[in-house]
């Protein structure tokens, strides 16, 4: 019995070492600054910060990829999350999406901050700096409302 353990355990560390040459690609697309959210001049800058702490990681082309993200299977997982985000809504897109594209993506900002469905509880847990406090979440919605109401109809 002890010897089944000890062939299984080698052969998974052995299957892990081989997966670690097979990566997801991490990409940072390249895409125009001017475009971006952050070239927005109507954008506070504490917006701005509290945007870059806890959305722009899976929602911008300004991903910080950490140090367990060259790690497989880990890497499978956060490759696929920041692409689904990315997918969602990018901030680093912001200036191609149509006003009512915009107001769209504002109302769900605003929906999913005050139902705490983002940031993801996933990446809370080895990114609590991105933690949104009652305050944080007040700000970002009162922000995406006001900015709603700014764009054309």
């Amino acid at each position: 019995m002890k010897r089944n353990f000890v062939r299984i355990i080698v052969a998974v560390v052995v299957v892990l070492g081989i997966a670690q040459f097979f990566r997801p690609e991490r990409t940072n697309p390249n895409s125009d600054s001017q475009i971006s959210l952050r070239a927005q001049n109507d954008v506070p800058p504490e917006v701005l910060s509290l945007l870059d702490r806890a959305c722009f990681d899976c929602h911008s082309n300004d991903t910080r990829w950490p140090w367990y993200s060259n790690i497989t299977p880990v890497n499978y997982a956060l490759a696929n999350h920041v692409s689904d985000g990315r997918k969602h809504l990018n901030f680093s897109l912001w200036g191609t999406m149509r006003p009512g594209m915009q107001r769209g993506a504002l109302e769900e900002i605003t929906d999913e901050v005050r139902e705490g469905r983002m940031p993801l509880k996933s990446y809370l847990l080895l990114h609590p700096e991105a933690t949104l406090t009652d305050d944080d979440v007040m700000l970002l919605s009162d922000w995406a409302t006001m900015k709603r109401t700014e764009l054309p109809e």
